[in-house]
């Protein structure tokens, strides 16, 4: 994101409630006509606010969020509660509970701050509830009028996509619990989350649980849908050290009931291990590491996976990302790698896009998760995406105003050879969406399929109307 702490410097002036007066900004890359300037200025004057070495602010360039509560940390130090309207409270309170373990790992015991910010304390101690609430209705059409991939259960279907009500609250200044009670439209009402999360000496941080590990989506290499191996909840124990420049993180965990295919029903346990070094602001690079160990290997051979991957940022609006992906599946080494152009709509003006290149090398390469880049109930391309030499995949999406967004998707996936079963795949989608208010959104797509990983030669297409709400 980009410096956001423009939003915060005129929250904290305000609840600062203090006399207004004029500071000298001491960024040399903050003119005086800035909007931002007596702002920034002020902040600047009572240690809110910090440059860096070579006098400048660069209020442009992305924020990282122990950024962000650094300087909320200093807003708190010099506070004035006594003085602030209830809208900037409130305001505070809702930064102080999102950048919570950022602060923990800044060693802010926000709860043992002094009387200035006790009216802090509610808003971290007590239960925090938030949700989500997706229906859809669909309307397909079987064009192959017997193998269809949207038609198999109707032409028409009403179903409840997505029910989450999260639940969290921190115990103490050390532990905090969070539950989530989910559906969606293949399973019942469950518990689909529950795990503790738990402070430790030297700046590490456990989770304990049914916990979701997506370190894939961590590094913006998927969109839209699920990742090739992450993106998946696991029991076990999560552990992550925080440093300056970067991250390392180990866990263990058990899966009962395999890799969520029916045709790998095992129990098992899954280990991993992953870094991550920000080189700087343009440049970062991770390597992951994640192993399968099966409790009876004669169905299923011990698997593992890694992957190292990168992102260059051009400019804020501008970043190249990319992967290269080994699985061994106890007989070969398969490969493949991956290509990702993320442009923001600032930059193009007109709307934002996200062009993905992938090329897998050899036939045995498997996905985990169930139909990378798969957005509308079908399985375009499945687990075994080494059915391909390569895919395109090609989204943009243009926000016209606070109400209307437009968007469309495209993928094209080349066949390994022939008599495989399936043939090249071709998926494209036109939608819309608006939204009524900030938190309910209405969306309608129209998505075609020709051909598919799961039925050569199978086309269809389909309508969705999606109702979103979010509290």
């Amino acid at each position: 994101m980009k410096k956001i702490l423009a939003l915060v410097a005129v929250v904290a002036l305000v609840a600062f409630a203090a006399p207004a007066f004029a500071a000298a900004n001491p960024f040399m890359d903050v003119p005086m006509n800035h909007w931002a300037y007596d702002a920034i200025g002020q902040l600047a004057a009572r240690g809110v606010l910090s440059g860096y070495p070579d006098g400048t602010y660069k209020g442009n360039q992305p924020m990282t969020r122990y950024e962000v509560a650094s300087a909320v940390a200093r807003a708190l130090a010099v506070v004035d509660m006594t003085k602030a309207s209830k809208q900037d409270v409130e305001m505070l309170k809702k930064l102080v509970v999102e950048f919570k373990d950022e602060l923990d790992a800044l060693g802010v015991k926000v709860d043992k701050l002094d009387s200035r910010v006790a009216v802090l304390e509610e808003g971290v101690g007590g239960w925090k509830f938030w949700g989500e609430f997706r229906f859809d209705a669909k309307f397909a059409g079987d064009e192959a009028e017997t193998t269809g991939l949207y038609t198999a259960n109707g032409d028409t279907d009403f179903n409840l996509n997505r029910f989450r009500i999260w639940a969290r609250k921190q115990v103490d200044d050390k532990a905090t619990v969070t539950f989530r009670l989910g559906k969606n439209e293949v399973s019942d009402v469950n518990w689909d989350r529950y795990f503790l999360t738990l402070q430790l000496p030297y700046d590490m941080v456990m989770h304990a649980g049914l916990y979701l590990n997506d370190w894939q989506g961590d590094d913006k290499l998927y969109t839209d849908n699920d990742a090739w191996y992450t993106d998946r909840s696991m029991t076990g124990f999560w552990f992550t050290k925080n440093f300056g420049a970067g991250m390392f993180q180990v866990f263990a965990a058990h899966r009962d009931g395999g890799v969520n295919t029916a045709s790998l029903l095992t129990e098992g346990y899954e280990y991993g291990a992953r870094f991550r070094w920000n080189f700087n602001e343009s440049f970062w690079l991770s390597g992951n590491y994640i192993a399968w160990n099966y409790e009876n290997p004669s169905v299923l051979a011990d698997n593992h996976v890694w992957w190292a991957a990168f992102g260059t940022r051009f400019n804020q609006d501008w970043e190249f990302r990319g992967a290269y992906y080994n699985y061994d599946d106890g007989i070969d080494n398969n490969g493949a790698w991956q290509a990702i152009l993320d442009i923001k709509q600032e930059a193009l003006k007109f709307t934002s896009l996200w062009i993905e290149y992938v090329s897998v090398s050899d036939a045995g390469f498997q996905a985990v998760t169930d139909g990378p880049w798969d957005n509308y109930g079908a399985k375009v391309t499945g687990t075994n995406l080494g059915n391909y030499d390569n895919i395109l995949f090609v989204k943009a999406e243009q926000k016209w105003n606070d109400k209307w967004r437009t968007f469309i998707r495209y993928l094209k996936g080349n066949a390994r050879g022939t008599g495989i079963g399936i043939d090249d795949t071709t998926n494209y989608t036109f939608g819309v969406k608006y939204y009524y208010t900030p938190a309910v959104s209405f969306e309608l797509a129209y998505d075609k399929i020709e051909g598919s990983e799961t039925v050569a030669g199978a086309d269809d297409h389909l309508i969705r109307l999606r109702t979103h709400v979010v509290f």
